[in-house]
């Protein structure tokens, strides 16, 4: 385990794959109402941007189910674990973390997707994403509070866990940032409280 401080630049990779214009959640919403954008077609929005998402590979998918299968175990009550769902930022992102813990059951969100308050962890997993997942994702996240967020990073078989979110706009990001490599294990920590650790081996295998 390693920690280091979090870089404060905050270059948006993500630009070159998104769309001629800029919407707002509203927008967004009504083109998939619309079935302009259908269900499972692989774009979100990051900052009323709307952003074509990176393809995903065998390393990504699996190093995504043993992760998720963790966490779900480890939920406490009054916290459930969604995978590659949306989560609605007043920023005006929608982004799909590859796994959120966030407050509630499997009822709690039918009519709308989590907000800030509601969340306790976000998690992407990275593998040609790295660099808009650490630090345009980490930026968005970090500007709307989210007080924990993983980057899976794949390539190098490490789990990097940032906290202490602060800053506005492009300047926010994590004050802190914590490396775990190969024979670590990760704690788990909703509302300041560890609830459980995931192993770094099991994650990569």
């Amino acid at each position: 385990m390693s920690t280091t401080p979090a870089p404060t630049t905050r270059p948006r990779h993500y630009l070159a794959r998104a769309a001629f214009r800029k919407f707002t959640l509203a927008e967004y919403h009504k083109m998939i109402a619309d079935g302009v954008l259908q269900d499972g077609e692989p774009y979100e929005l990051l900052e009323g941007n709307l952003v074509l998402k990176m393809s995903r590979g065998s390393p990504h998918d699996s190093a995504l189910q043993a992760l998720f299968k963790r966490l779900l175990r480890l939920a406490p009550p009054g916290w459930d674990a969604r995978g590659q769902m949306a989560i609605t930022l007043p920023t005006g992102s929608e982004p799909e973390p590859d796994v959120a813990l966030v407050r509630g059951d499997e009822n709690t969100f039918r009519k709308r997707h989590p907000g800030p308050s509601e969340i306790g962890l976000v998690v992407e997993v990275s593998d040609s994403s790295l660099l808009v997942d650490r630090d345009d994702k980490g930026s968005i996240y970090a500007e709307n509070g989210i007080p924990v967020y993983w980057v899976v990073n794949v390539p190098d078989r490490v789990i990097e866990v940032y906290t202490q979110p602060t800053g506005l706009g492009t300047a926010a990001a994590y004050a802190q940032r914590t490396d775990y490599a190969a024979g670590a294990s990760v704690p788990v920590v909703l509302d300041g409280t560890i609830v459980g650790s995931v192993a770094v081996n099991a994650v990569f295998g």
